[in-house]
């Protein structure tokens, strides 16, 4: 065995780097003795080494095969997360009034369907388009983890002048809060709007990222976020998340 194989590390972190589950639902697993290491049923606090083979049994499968993903088209005045300051939540929009008519899951509205639905990360109150939200910690992970690679899409109208040299640092080549910024892809779609492909999320990113190089953000819609489009999704309609459908 190989030092690598040898190392170890908390049984829900693998599991979270698995892909298995997020390391809160690896915990509940866990203390309901839904997870196997090795053929043996694991317990909470346990440690593994990379090399150990981790199962979930029958209930943690069926559970997470019944947690949903929906994508909402936000509208202007919606905060992504928590109310604040007199704002309402997105998740508020997750009625059965406003499920998208064209919605073709083939998933029926249940009230269950919106307890423990979280964002996959923000989209500012001023900000519209994709924003989703998911019950399953799998993909939360993917589209918002430290180690995410998945691209986020956005169309942005602006106001100024950028040369040659701004474009290019908008590319790459910019820094915020003190550390550089991955690279990304921005292009010119029209006379006043830019296209952005970011594989990353800072607080407020593309308009910080527009004031470095003297552009003033006027609009700010997410139409992709990974493989899913926004696509027809009308503002303030949700829809679930497809069978055939991934990140």
């Amino acid at each position: 065995m190989t030092i690598y194989e040898q190392e170890s590390m908390r049984l829900s972190k693998r599991m979270a780097q698995l892909g298995l589950c997020s390391r809160r639902e690896a915990d509940s697993y866990i203390e309901q003795g839904w997870v196997k290491v090795n053929g043996k049923t694991a317990v909470l606090g346990e440690k593994v080494c990379l090399s150990d083979r981790i199962d979930l049994n029958r209930q943690a499968h069926e559970q997470q095969a019944r947690r949903v993903t929906v994508l909402l088209n936000k509208p202007v005045g919606y905060v992504s997360a928590q109310a604040e300051k007199g704002y309402r939540a997105a998740a508020d929009l997750i009625t059965a009034e406003n499920h998208w008519e064209g919605d073709d899951s083939r998933i029926v509205f249940d009230e269950k369907h919106k307890f423990g639905l979280a964002p996959a990360g923000r989209l500012d109150i001023d900000s519209v388009g994709l924003l989703v939200l998911t019950q399953d910690g799998r993909i939360a992970k993917q589209l918002i983890g430290e180690n995410s690679n998945s691209e986020k899409e956005y169309l942005v109208r602006v106001r100024g002048k950028l040369d040659e040299k701004g474009l290019a640092l908008l590319n790459h080549g910019l820094s915020l809060d003190g550390e550089k910024l991955r690279p990304a892809k921005v292009e010119w779609q029209n006379e006043d709007q830019l296209r952005f492909v970011l594989k990353q999320g800072k607080k407020r990113q593309i308009r910080r990222m527009c004031e470095l190089v003297g552009l003033r953000v006027v609009g700010l819609k997410r139409i992709r976020m990974g493989k899913v489009k926004l696509g027809k999704l009308p503002p303030g309609k949700w829809r679930y998340l497809r069978a055939n459908e991934s990140f």
